[in-house]
């Protein structure tokens, strides 16, 4: 079955770093755009970055431009997000998306998410 599995989060002092990975099986994974999401309590989920099955293309929301950087290596099955210069408004469950179209619909996968919490 399909398994998206993230890793890297966890507690880090504002202005600090941290790499968020997801690991994809049981899709082939080339095929599928991918994308980090986030979600803090009382707010609805948005989307942080994506990126293209060939990873020619990203786009970012603005209120991380500058910050994250979205990478995927496909010969890993993974897709990456670095987030430099972190804010305590970055605190969030941060999730991985895989998206393939196609003809009769989109077809989506989620990870579980994995917490990032931005605080002195």
């Amino acid at each position: 079955q399909v398994q998206l599995v993230e890793s890297g989060g966890g507690l880090v002092q504002p202005g600090g770093s941290l790499r968020l990975s997801c690991v994809a099986s049981g899709i082939t994974f080339s095929d599928y755009a991918m994308s980090w999401y986030r979600q803090a309590p009382g707010k609805e989920r948005e989307l942080v970055a994506g990126i293209t099955s060939r990873g020619g293309r990203t786009n970012y929301a603005d209120s991380v431009k500058g910050r994250f950087t979205i990478s995927r290596d496909n010969a890993k099955n993974t897709v990456y997000l670095q987030m430099n210069s972190l804010k305590p408004e970055d605190t969030a469950v941060y999730y991985c998306k895989a998206e393939l179209s196609r003809v009769g619909g989109p077809v989506a996968y989620w990870g579980q998410g994995t917490q990032v919490t931005v605080s002195s």
